[in-house]
């Protein structure tokens, strides 16, 4: 595509700050269109000739052309994925009340009641919890636009509350046993006589390996969501990952991206924060796609069916949880 400059005509009217665009049209007289070819003019706003200085008159023809002036107001890009949006539609943000912002995945039913529900991904809507610590617990707040996009006020932001979550497991956990945990605090019992600063954890390795990051939660009302996935509209049904099929999503950060499958039933393991790692097995790996943010994205076939979560990537590619195992985790359906 050759490279446009910018037209003259636009250099000669945007001196006025009032100005703010030219093009072609059709003259319009009290609302009716009369079909006649215009060249239109875009203000702010419209003002009186008696308030506008001699040179900011538009005249009433240019190029020898009638003018029709609009009215647009100030023109700003969209980026509705990280305002509040009601009814809110996967692809903007969302999170836990303790996380900065994901990505809304998909209005799914509850398969026993019907109900519609909220997904994304664990580290999304319930912080990364592991289920035996403090970092989520079921009924807590999720927000929408997540806390990081601009919400002052929780309870205008509370879009629904966690219904349920998969465990997130790490390669090193928190210790459990009774015997490690009373060492722990005689332990730090001790060191809190010299070291009052200090405190001892007691961990230990942990073999249990991550099919999926995903978390449901119970919105408020069914009326503050809606299924259209925004750019997409609904999910047609889920299909089965193939090596080589095209995939798009539409998340938070990067908005509408697309890539193919790389590489089905791989076992990885997965930075989760804190200098800490879990490992997940049974996953599809897809070329780059996404950035931060992205996370809790459903991802699709061309033609509208799932495939798969988004839950990890990096600059050079996306890891996503096959959606029949989310399905089945969460006891849910679309």
């Amino acid at each position: 595509m050759a490279k446009r400059g910018i037209p003259p005509l636009f250099q000669e009217l945007s001196a006025d700050d009032n100005i703010i665009g030219v093009g072609e049209g059709h003259k319009w007289i009290r609302g009716e269109n009369t079909g006649q070819r215009a060249t239109v003019v875009l203000v702010r706003k419209k003002l009186a000739e008696n308030n506008l200085m001699r040179g900011a008159i538009i005249p009433q023809r240019i190029n020898n052309r009638p003018t029709d002036v609009i009215e647009v107001g100030d023109i700003r890009l969209y980026n509705d994925r990280i305002g509040m949006m009601r009814p809110a539609r996967p692809g903007i943000s969302i999170g836990h009340y303790k996380v900065s912002a994901g990505t809304l995945g998909a209005i799914v039913k509850d398969r026993l009641t019907g109900e519609p529900l909220i997904l994304s991904n664990n580290h999304v809507l319930a912080n990364s919890s592991d289920s035996t610590d403090d970092r989520a617990a079921v009924g807590d707040a999720i927000l929408q636009p997540g806390s990081i996009d601009g919400n002052n006020d929780q309870t205008d932001a509370t879009i629904g509350y966690l219904e349920r979550f998969i465990p997130l497991n790490r390669r090193v956990a928190t210790s459990q046993c009774p015997i490690a945990k009373l060492f722990e605090t005689t332990l730090n019992k001790c060191i809190a006589i010299f070291r009052p600063n200090y405190q001892i954890k007691v961990f230990r390795q942990n073999d249990a390996v991550n099919i999926v990051d995903c978390a449901v939660a119970r919105p408020v009302s069914e009326a503050v969501i809606a299924e259209e996935i925004l750019g997409f509209g609904k999910v047609a049904g889920i299909k089965e990952p193939e090596i080589g099929m095209e995939i798009k999503k539409s998340g938070r950060s990067s908005g509408i991206t697309s890539s193919f499958i790389l590489a089905t039933d791989v076992t990885v393991r997965v930075d989760v924060g804190n200098k800490e790692f879990g490992i997940f097995t049974d996953q599809i790996l897809a070329g780059p796609m996404s950035i931060p943010g992205d996370s809790g994205s459903l991802i699709l076939t061309e033609d509208n069916h799932a495939v798969g979560l988004l839950f990890a990537g990096s600059e050079k590619v996306t890891m996503l949880n096959r959606i029949d195992h989310v399905l089945d985790a969460l006891n849910i359906r679309f």
